[in-house]
Formats: structure tokens, sequence, C-alpha cells
């Protein structure tokens, strides 16, 4: 009598159906988990846009008391608008703006370099080989938070500065180069966070890439501040910083560029470049290195 074949029930069990491919919403959901697992994270954008906004406010509060107490400026200060008060120039204190672009391009170098040293990029591109899709969800993630974060420490120096001059002079987004210096110091925030993106993917270790952003944003453009030689010039026009400065530059206070003046559009496109140049130093930096 033959013996009937034992089934395999293994074999027989239907194969379980391949997992879906991740999507752009899922992959924008998972950076934003991890850029704001870490209370770090939280902490330093609070904490530097509460020192950012207070540099600001001090500003406007000692020059409103010096304001108060001194005499009123002479006839022919008319005829020199560069010896008036700026009122503007309160709410864009260079120290404190040079501060929130340090921390903006360390949070964004840290969302790159962060997962390499701890090994957690490798998960990631095993659940999700295409890492063009990972940078992008990273720009995106990135980008959008500190444009918030700018926005808000931009309106919030430039509204409570100029509050606290209303009776000197204080201005309005109404006024000649106000919403254009409120929009740019808002926008220097991404910017340098994309910049610090594309130098944590290049550095990939901690402290070297918030030593490589302080250098390339702020070390790097004091080299290049010589009229001499006009490429000199020109190299230091084609920084972020240079940019920024010329963007919230009161128009009325404009009187003595100096030899090779930055314009506002060569500003603006030095914004548009160094973030385009950025994204796609990441992008081929993550593409081409082993992980």
């Amino acid at each position: 009598m033959t013996t009937p074949p034992v089934l395999d029930r293994a074999a027989a069990r239907p194969a379980a159906p391949a997992p879906a491919p991740a999507r752009f919403r899922h992959l924008l959901a998972a950076e934003w988990i991890k850029l704001w697992s870490l209370r770090s994270t939280r902490g330093v954008l609070g904490v530097g846009a509460l020192t950012v906004i207070g540099i600001n406010v001090n500003s406007a509060v000692s020059n409103a008391d010096r304001l108060t107490h001194q005499p009123e400026p002479p006839p022919e200060a008319s005829a020199h608008p560069e010896m008036l008060f700026d009122p503007l120039a309160t709410a864009f204190v260079d120290p404190a703006w040079q501060l929130l672009m340090i921390i903006a391009a360390a949070v964004g170098a840290i969302t790159v370099f962060g997962e390499y040293s701890s090994g957690l990029i490798r998960t990631t591109f095993a659940a999700v080989p295409d890492r063009r899709a990972v940078i992008a969800a990273k720009v995106t993630v990135v980008s959008a938070v500190m444009l918030v974060l700018g926005a808000l420490v931009s309106g919030a120096s430039f509204g409570l500065t100029q509050m606290l001059l209303r009776d000197h002079g204080g201005l309005s987004l109404g006024s000649p180069g106000a919403l254009r210096a409120v929009v740019a110091a808002a926008l220097v925030a991404p910017l340098c966070a994309l910049v610090g993106m594309a130098v944590g993917a290049t550095v990939r270790h901690a402290a070297g890439s918030v030593v490589t952003v302080i250098a390339l944003l702020l070390l790097l453009p004091a080299f290049f501040r010589g009229e001499r030689y006009r490429w000199v010039k020109e190299i230091g026009n084609a920084m972020p910083l240079s940019a920024w400065m010329r963007l919230v530059t009161n128009p009325e206070r404009w009187r003595h560029p100096g030899k090779y003046p930055l314009t506002v559009a060569e500003a603006w496109t030095v914004y548009g470049a160094w973030a385009t140049v950025a994204v796609v130093v990441a992008v081929l930096v993550v593409r081409r290195r082993d992980v």
C-alpha cells in the first residue's frame, strides 16, 4: 500500500505580500521624529531664539534711554543720514544674528552626521535605499523648521525693537527696506541650516562640522573685506554673511558703500546660490560615499 505524500504546510502557505515602498510623506514623518527626538534640539532652538531676540531688545532699550537724555541732533545732520540714529539696525544686531546663523548651521549638520555617528544611517538606508529621497526629506523638514524659527525671531525682533523706539523714529513694515530686512533675516536660518547639512554630510564629525561651519560662515568672510583688489572684495560679497548684511541695511543709510558694493539683487542671488549648492553637495556626498 502506497503511503500518501506528506504536505509541507510551510510550502503550501501563501507567501506574505512584499511591504509597500515608503512614500515621501513617510520619510517626512520619520525625519520630523528624528529631529525632535532629542531634547537638545528643542533646547538649543528655544534658548537661541530667545537670546537673539533678547540681544536686539536690549539694544533698543539702551538706545531709547540714550536718545531720551541726549540733545536733538544739529540741523546739518539731516544732510548726512549716516550720522543719524538708525532704528532698523537695533533689530538686526550683528552678533545676535551671527549666533542664530551658527545655531541653525549646527542643527542642520547634526541631522546628517548624527545618524552616521550613531549608526542609524544604516537602518535608514536599509529601509529606504533611495538616498536622494532621504536627503530630500531631511532638507524639507529642516528648511521648514528653520524658516518658522527665522520668521518668529525676525518678526519678534523687528516688532519689539520698533515698538520700544516708537518715540525715536521707530519703523513699520511699510518703511523703506524694513520688509526686505525682515524677510532676509528670516531666510538666513534655513540657508545656514542647509549649509550645515552639506558640511555634516562631508565631515561626518560633530566637532569638525561645527568648526567648519563657523569658519565658513563667519571667519572666512573676514579675510575678504579689503577693497584694494576687486577679486578679494567680490569673494567677500559672495558670502552669506555679506549678503545678509546688505539686505538688512537701511536704504536711507546706504550712502557710502565703498568700492565694488554688493547690490540687493546680487545679495538675493547669493542666498539662492548657497542654498542650491548646499543641497547638491549633500545629495552627491551621501550618494557616493559609503555608510
